[in-house]
């Protein structure tokens, strides 16, 4: 403020704070609401977070969004359980939009026998995978330095669900599009596997989303996925 030749009374103007509020603010180390902190390190051109480091400090998952029921620091921390728990609560639909999610398979053999199950007590069943050929795909493996494998992957994933396409209710499809997420859908509740460049995807974080009427972001990546699979290609025996 002195550099700038900020008068207390000048800055709480262009605030529009009292000027006592400034002065709690440099004299005792008072702490504004973030969105006054924002406007004043604006007004003197400074970090807001260099201002006050306080504003650092994160805020409980509830406060973020009432739709993030949890947080994972990577999905390797997530027990296969967590998935197949939220599979098995599905009553009228399930979705899956990946490249190859093999570590369902892999962890859980029964995961096409669940599939099937939910599919015939009326379930929705809709399997988007990888599209091996993609251009996407490769340099997802690049990225990832996984070569090849990635493409190898995809096509042991759609070797997986092949014995699925004769099961009514069940659909599956592939995609090439760009997998900014992975999601796991059941009912009002989805796993969302975020994806980091340069780093496989059980390294990278999940949220857990259930659906409020508050919020947005289980809306969005619903929306995402209804949009890669209108694009996709069905999948033949």
């Amino acid at each position: 403020m002195a550099a700038g030749g900020w008068t207390h009374a000048a800055l709480a103007s262009a605030v529009g704070v009292d000027p006592k509020s400034v002065e709690r603010w440099v004299n005792f180390g008072g702490v504004p609401r973030k969105v006054t902190a924002i406007k004043a390190a604006q007004a003197l051109q400074k970090n807001t977070h260099e201002l006050w480091p306080a504003l650092r400090q994160p805020r409980s998952a509830r406060a973020v969004s009432p739709e993030l029921a949890a947080l994972y620091e990577q999905r390797a921390d997530l027990p296969v359980s967590v998935f197949i728990d939220l599979l098995s609560s599905a009553r009228e639909r399930i979705q899956f939009l990946v490249y190859a999610a093999l570590f369902l398979h892999e962890a859980y053999p029964r995961l096409n026998s669940l599939l099937k199950e939910k599919a015939e007590a009326g379930c929705r069943v809709q399997i988007c995978s990888g599209d091996a050929d993609s251009p996407n795909v490769r340099l997802r493996g690049e990225e990832e330095k996984f070569g090849h494998g990635i493409e190898s992957r995809c096509r042991l994933a759609l070797l997986h669900y092949k014995p699925l396409l004769d099961v009514p209710g069940v659909e599956i499809r592939t995609h090439g599009t760009t997998l900014y997420n992975s999601i796991f859908r059941a009912d009002d509740q989805m796993l969302v596997n975020a994806h980091v460049w340069g780093v496989n995807a059980y390294g990278a974080p999940v949220w857990h989303l259930r659906r409020a009427e508050s919020g947005t972001m289980f809306n969005g990546y619903a929306e995402s996925f209804d949009a890669v699979w209108s694009t996709a290609r069905e999948v033949q025996q």
